[in-house]
């Protein structure tokens, strides 16, 4: 995941165990890219590197690079690909290559990021012309029951006094709102469509405090985190289902 400017980090391992919704949503994304083998592609937003590793097996001949804003994330990447893949730790909107590539994918990394529209002036510059934008992230209204709940434990006590001057991380954006802001970037054959996805995690905590609170967690000293999570999980009902809403786009640099 991208951080907004990579101040806070992620627990990777945990990520890389929980995390198998984003990597089913990650294939079906995989199938919109046209590749031979032999082409540069960069993984914006590589995480803990799952994906990335399925985009080096479609690029046999060519090369990739996988660019996530968390130390974290970027080590544990790294570490996962060995010399799959180049692993660099940058702001997606710093985003800076050794070269230009021909096909960028990105999953559940663009809605961490508030400026869409220096993403995607970064993500054009960084492509070839003729170059492909496959990706996907968290669209308007995505997890709104769960991110409602959460806020409102927020206001109460013991947790409130640390969110005085919390800033909300995410930016779920509408479909037309992004077709505009890639247009406007010089993006054309611009697709952008929302997609509802229902997920019922199998270790609720663990994807929750590692996923859908991961930010709300960073105010909080760690005698407070548990107790958080605790109330949240207990409001939010057994089984646990998040209604996730996914921006699907795809757009060419000319």
């Amino acid at each position: 995941m991208s951080s907004p400017r990579a101040s806070h980090d992620w627990d990777a391992a945990t990520y890389d165990r929980v995390s198998d919704p984003q990597l089913a949503w990650a294939r079906e994304q995989l199938e919109r890219l046209e590749l031979t083998g032999r082409e540069v592609v960069l993984d914006a937003g590589c995480g803990s590197g799952r994906v990335t590793a399925l985009l080096a097996d479609l690029v046999p001949r060519g090369r990739v690079y996988g660019v996530d804003a968390a130390p974290s994330m970027a080590k544990h990447a790294s570490a996962a690909l060995g010399d799959r893949a180049i692993v660099l730790c940058q702001d997606l909107i710093e985003l800076d290559l050794p070269e230009p590539v021909e096909a960028i994918f990105s999953n559940a990394a663009f809605h961490w990021i508030h400026d869409h529209n220096a993403l995607f002036a970064a993500l054009h510059r960084t492509l070839k012309p003729g170059g492909q934008l496959v990706a996907q992230c968290g669209g308007r209204g995505n997890i709104d029951a769960f991110r409602t709940l959460a806020d409102a434990i927020a206001t109460e006590e013991p947790f409130a006094p640390y969110f005085r001057h919390w800033r909300r991380p995410w930016n779920y954006a509408s479909d037309n709102e992004t077709r505009e802001r890639l247009e406007h970037a010089g993006f054309v054959d611009v697709r952008t469509w929302l997609e509802p996805k229902s997920v019922t995690p199998e270790d609720a905590r663990s994807f929750i405090q590692t996923v859908c609170l991961v930010r709300h967690l960073d105010p909080l000293p760690d005698e407070v985190k548990r107790p958080f999570v605790d109330r949240v999980l207990a409001r939010a009902g057994h089984p646990l289902v998040l209604d996730y809403v996914r921006l699907n786009m795809t757009a060419i640099r000319p």
